[in-house]
């Protein structure tokens, strides 16, 4: 029973998380919205965790193994989130504050080392302080936390669920 009930959430995630990656392609080539650096960053993220979970969903068939994909999906999650946060931490900071002047992704990575690359990447750029669309009062980036806040909190779910579910299993339990 256990089995089943985590193969259904590692297919909830693989959903929610697919079903949140095509709203964002959506919002770019229907209405045409531009993603910045940090929205790149967070759909890789949201990738790897829609990937990870399908491929949990196939092939989680002992706790060992749900432990372990339970895990990586919240890691994934929790590198998103903090991507979204990054940007509405950035969305927050007065304009007259803020100091941008790099060039895109690509020029970087045949400019720079890849660390340098990346730790621009990360820092954001011009892009990712106009708010551009809004629903129900939230930018995307805050809609993009609250999507990663909800993988993780179901990744977490499922990481309880597996310590209860060895906590009383019986001894002569393949693991």
């Amino acid at each position: 029973m256990f089995l089943a009930g985590s193969r259904f959430i590692f297919l909830l995630m693989f959903l929610a998380s697919s079903t949140v990656l095509s709203v964002s392609l959506y919002l770019e080539y229907g209405p045409g919205l531009k993603p910045c650096s940090l929205c790149w960053v967070q759909r890789f993220f949201l990738l790897a965790f829609c990937i990870v979970n399908l491929i949990a969903y196939a092939h989680a068939s002992r706790p060992k193994r749900v432990m372990s994909y339970s895990i990586v999906s919240l890691v994934l999650g929790f590198a998103g989130a903090m991507s979204a946060v990054r940007q509405v931490i950035l969305l927050r900071v007065p304009p007259e504050q803020l100091m941008f002047c790099q060039p895109d992704f690509i020029c970087m990575l045949h400019n720079f080392s890849l660390k340098a690359a990346l730790s621009a990447l990360f820092r954001g750029s011009e892009e990712c302080v106009h708010v551009s669309w809004t629903v129900f009062g939230l930018s995307i980036p805050e809609l993009s936390l609250l999507a990663f806040t909800g993988l993780c909190l179901l990744s977490l779910t499922q990481i309880i669920r597996t310590l209860i579910s060895r906590k009383h299993s019986h001894p002569c339990d393949p693991a």
